[in-house]
């Protein structure tokens, strides 16, 4: 067991950009595609996936500073540091259930697709980090390797039935035919997310309100495009967060290349998977009389849309508002302020990119997350202890909006807890 983890740590950290393509060409073959015709699909996935995250980067690198400079900028104390999702990820790999998630993960996933109790293949193995993280709080709460075991397997038969289930959005509105996301970041929102677009856009009145980048064009014209929007959005971060003006035109810039870029990498990603997802599909049918499958990816995928950019823009401010108002939340948001677009990717696909309604729903989810967060904040610093993770300076507890405030992990959390 303890010679498996590096090994798996070492082929976990060449990252996306080569584990899925590697996972592509596996499965070409096994589709019956020629080993050229697998190869290409491979390498050209590696180069969207590449291109994708480029592109995440400079959102990344961009947003979060100006989300910490609005901190600082306001002053605001909270005695609970969000890590962010790349720390959160380092204590789950770093856990004794690591070595065991992604084998057992697999095997879970090829029993349901045999049985017909998904439609998903999940071939998005660093993601299962997600997984091993639920794997990893029960472990420690528990000491038991077999509950540990257990919560992962729960956690991603959830997460596989919620990708099956909102696989049609995908295709509808995001425009990504055969795929689904079975993100935990993303996935674990949508149970709350989607109903509350549903509720709100029954709400007098607010369900008139209507924005998204196609009505924005038609009334703004050329100034309405999505690489505009982004430019503004992106300047009036900046000013929140007291940048010069050489800042703000920087930060401006930056969103406005996030906005154009993201949607052509999409489609670079597209014309290598869709020949992959056909021969799975014909595949499956033939073998399994199953003629749907999805090939389940990162929520990166989806982020690109200018409404869900526009949406995480302008809650990145609203969360910070939040969790200083919030009476008894305790988390400093931080970490994951980046991470945003993929927590509300599914609420702006379920309110048809409109702004308006995604960015109430939004307030909503996120609220409930620093909730979420602040209560298994002594537990999740625990965790971090205990993997010999390295605390922030000055900071006694921690937490993190995307897994501490997760709603599915929170609540196989608590019924593992019952029992311990």
């Amino acid at each position: 067991m303890e010679n498996l983890i590096p090994m798996f740590q070492a082929f976990l950290g060449l990252g996306p950009t080569v584990i899925l393509p590697v996972a592509v060409f596996f499965l070409g073959m096994l589709f019956g595609q020629t080993p050229g015709r697998s190869f290409r699909s491979g390498l050209i996935i590696g180069v969207g996936f590449t291109g994708i995250f480029m592109v995440v980067d400079l959102l990344v690198s961009n947003l979060a500073p100006a989300a910490q400079g609005m901190v600082h900028r306001f002053g605001i104390g909270l005695n609970i540091i969000d890590i962010g999702w790349p720390g959160a990820a380092s204590i789950a790999w770093a856990s004794p259930v690591a070595a065991l998630v992604i084998p057992v993960g697999l095997v879970v996933n090829i029993i349901m697709l045999v049985t017909k109790t998904t439609k998903t293949m999940d071939i998005d193995l660093w993601n299962y980090w997600h997984f091993t993280f639920c794997g990893a709080f029960v472990y420690s709460l528990s000491g038991s390797l077999a509950q540990a075991l257990i919560a992962a397997v729960i956690f991603e038969i959830v997460i596989l039935k919620i990708a099956d289930w909102t696989a049609p959005m995908l295709e509808e509105y995001f425009e990504l035919p055969g795929i689904s996301v079975p993100t935990g970041s993303t996935i674990s929102y949508a149970p709350i997310g989607i109903p509350l677009i549903w509720l709100i856009q029954k709400i007098p009145v607010i369900k008139d309100l209507h924005a998204d980048p196609d009505t924005i064009q038609k009334r703004f014209g050329i100034f309405g495009e999505p690489i505009f929007m982004g430019l503004i959005l992106g300047c009036v971060l900046g000013g929140l967060a007291g940048y010069d003006l050489g800042k703000i035109v920087k930060v401006g810039v930056a969103m406005g290349a996030v906005m154009f870029l993201m949607p052509r990498m999409v489609k670079i990603l597209m014309e290598g998977l869709i020949p992959i997802s056909e021969s799975a599909r014909e595949f499956l049918n033939k073998k399994f009389g199953e003629k749907d499958v999805y090939i389940g990816l990162d929520a990166a995928v989806a982020i690109g849309h200018p409404s869900v950019i526009a949406t995480a823009l302008i809650l990145v401010p609203i969360t910070i508002f939040l969790a200083v108002v919030l009476p008894g939340n305790k988390v400093l948001p931080f970490g994951d302020l980046a991470t945003i677009p993929f927590i509300v990717c599914f609420i702006v696909g379920a309110a048809r990119g409109n702004i308006v309604h995604s960015v109430i729903a939004g307030t909503v989810v996120l609220a409930m997350s620093l909730y979420m967060a602040t209560d298994v904040a002594v537990f999740h610093t625990q965790m971090a202890v205990d993997a010999h993770f390295k605390m922030p300076e000055g900071t006694n507890l921690i937490s993190s909006i995307d897994q501490g405030g997760n709603l599915i992990h929170w609540l196989i959390y608590k019924l593992f807890a019952l029992f311990n």
